[in-house]
Formats: structure tokens, sequence, C-alpha cells
């Protein structure tokens, strides 16, 4: 007997529980109506026809035999059951394997307290290097006026003298009236000459008032000029040192005392004409400077 070969369904029965319940005429009814379509004289052509018959007889004869019909049924019977053990296996597999890819994406997936822990943190050190960056900002904003206002003051001689690198006893302020005529620099320096090595000559006039700031090379040529420098006839210069110097005048040389009141217009006096000196300081400190460096 094979194993393998469903008899019921060689008759053209139906297998399993059902087929135990048909009777033995049942079996020879379905036998006949089978033989009658298998038979090698009905399929000349078939080269399996004798075969096909001869397994059609073989399992007739099984289930016509009580003894071997019974054992075939428990044979069926258990084949029923294991495969209905392994479908619950395959249940249980699939339900265990789903469950266990299941944990897995769980244990994948960030816990969602840990990850709103996670970017409140993130928001905090963002928030400390922003508070950090506004701090720094503010203390530079604080700094600079500061640093500006030493800079200035360095700049426009109200600092040390040795931060100008400028001897202001060296610097005269030349004033004319524009009705008269203008002066220009290489006048200006022409005149000075004759005391000493001009060094500069700095310009601003108005149009009432000319001006001007020569810088002398030594103390001497400064002091010298002061005392002899009157310009042309037609239109005088009032020269007066920027800072007198410290040395007092011999008693041979008196220097003429001048009043305020008696210059007249003579003078430029006031911020306006501070805010130029103090620009015309600094622009001759930056030019010394330059001289130094080379």
């Amino acid at each position: 007997m094979e194993p393998e070969v469903d008899h019921y369904r060689v008759l053209g029965l139906a297998s399993g529980e059902e087929g135990a319940k048909f009777s033995i005429d049942d079996i020879k009814k379905a036998y006949k109506l089978k033989a009658l379509e298998l038979h090698p004289d009905k399929r000349p052509d078939d080269p399996n026809a004798h075969k096909n018959f001869q397994k059609l007889r073989s399992s007739f004869d099984i289930l016509k035999d009580e003894k071997a019909r019974k054992l075939f049924d428990d044979l069926l019977q258990v084949k029923r059951e294991n495969q209905l053990r392994q479908a619950h296996r395959e249940v249980k597999r699939q339900r265990m394997v789903s469950d266990l890819e299941k944990r897995e994406k769980e244990a994948l997936t960030p816990d969602p307290g840990v990850m709103a822990w996670e970017e409140e943190e993130k928001i905090k050190k963002k928030l400390q290097e922003e508070i950090t960056r506004i701090k720094a900002m503010h203390a530079h904003k604080r700094d600079t006026p500061a640093k500006l206002q030493e800079t200035r003051g360095m700049s426009t001689g109200r600092g040390s003298e040795s931060g100008l690198g400028l001897d202001k006893e060296r610097v005269l302020k030349v004033t004319w009236d524009m009705v008269g005529g203008e002066y220009g620099a290489n006048r200006l320096k022409e005149l000075f000459q004759k005391f000493g090595e001009v060094e500069d000559v700095v310009i601003r006039s108005t149009k009432k008032k000319g001006s001007a700031l020569v810088v002398m090379a030594s103390k001497e040529a400064a002091i010298a000029a002061t005392r002899s420098v009157s310009g042309d006839l037609s239109n005088p210069l009032l020269v007066q040192p920027l800072k007198p110097a410290s040395s007092s005048p011999s008693p041979n040389c008196q220097m003429p005392t001048v009043e305020a009141n008696d210059l007249g217009s003579s003078y430029l006096v006031g911020a306006t004409y501070q805010a130029f000196e103090n620009s015309v300081l600094e622009r001759l400190a930056k030019a010394a400077g330059k001289q130094k460096g080379t």
C-alpha cells in the first residue's frame, strides 16, 4: 500500500472523514464507473492507460478489504491531525514573529518622554548661547564709546602730548581778514621759512576770516616767528603760539601785550575754531606718526 496515495480520490470519491462513511456498495459502484473510464480498451492512445487502470484496481482492492480500509482510514486521520497541529504551530509561530517584530520596533522607536527631554535640553542650550551672545554684544557696545572717547582725546590733544607725537609749542595759530586778500599755503610757508624749517601748513578760510596752523621744526623757530612775522602791510597776520613756550622770553625781547578787546575780528574763537584746531592736530599727529614709521 502506497502511503501517499489517497485511494478514495483514485476512485473519484471524497476523502477524509466523509470517505470513511462510504459503504462497500458505494465503493464498488464508484469503482465500476471509474473502470469504464480508465480501461485500456477505452484509451488506446494513452501510454499510461494500463498503469492508471492497475492503480485504480489496487485502490479498490484496499478499500473493499475491511482491515486494509481501517488502516488506511487511520492513516488519513493521523495525517489530518498532523496537518492541524502544523497549522496551529504555524499560526502560533506567525503570532510570535509578529509580537517579536512589534517589540523590536518599539525598542527602536525613541521614547516620547526621552525625545521631549532631549528637545528641551537642545532648546536650553541654544537659549544659553543666545544669552551669551547678547551679553557679549552689549558689553562690546558699552566698551566701544569709552575706547572711542579715549582715542579721540588722544588725537585732539586732550590726551597726553606724548600720545600725539606733536609738540604744541612748535605750532602757531595764524589768522587774517579775508577783506585784505587771501594767504595761500605756499605764501605762508615762504613767510615763516625765514625763521626756520616749516614742517606743515594747514589752512581753513571762511568768507570773512582766514586761519591756519603752521608747524615749525623747532620751538625756537616758532618763538622767533611769533615775535617777528606780520605779513603784508595791506593784510597783516595775527600770529600766536598754540601753546606758549615753557621758557620765559628774554628781557631784551619783550612780547607786546595784546588785549582780547583790542583784537576785534582778528581772533577766531569759540567752538568752531576749537573743532577746527582739534581736527588739524589730529591730522598733524597722523602725519608725524607716518614720518616716524618711515
